[in-house]
């Protein structure tokens, strides 16, 4: 399958499940939220977060036991970058309230003022980044 296809598939897997989560569970599909929720429990949140979590992983790796070769880590980021930059992603999507799922997929289709201004945010971020990395680093 090529690449277009399987993004657009996954995109409509997101915005359902996200979508179904809302309607089903009147619970926002924010990633960064249900992790969250799950490291600090209160009473009645853990198991639909866990299921969550287990569907997101298991969808993942059923996916690469349909496609072998799907997934190419690129190679040469020193772990210790790697650690700190996923502690920066951790700490920044505390500091705005959510992540790019619960903002982006979920805020932007509930029309969110907060959450427009955190994707533009994200974007600008990630565009800076991506064009450092590549051309100035």
């Amino acid at each position: 399958m090529s690449a277009w296809p399987a993004a657009l598939a996954g995109g409509v897997l997101i915005g359902l499940a996200a979508t179904l989560l809302l309607w089903l569970n009147g619970r926002i599909a924010g990633i960064s939220g249900i992790v969250g929720g799950v490291l600090l429990p209160q009473r009645g949140e853990v198991a639909w977060r866990l299921a969550f979590l287990l569907g997101l992983v298991g969808a993942g790796a059923a996916w690469l036991w349909w496609v072998p070769g799907a997934y190419a880590p690129r190679q040469g980021f020193p772990p210790a970058l790697l650690v700190v930059a996923g502690l920066l992603v951790g700490f920044g999507t505390r500091m705005g309230n959510g992540c790019t799922s619960g903002h982006g997929v979920c805020g932007l289709g509930r029309l969110s003022p907060r959450s427009l201004a955190a994707v533009l945010a994200f974007m600008a971020t990630a565009i800076a980044t991506t064009y450092i990395v590549r051309h100035v680093a």
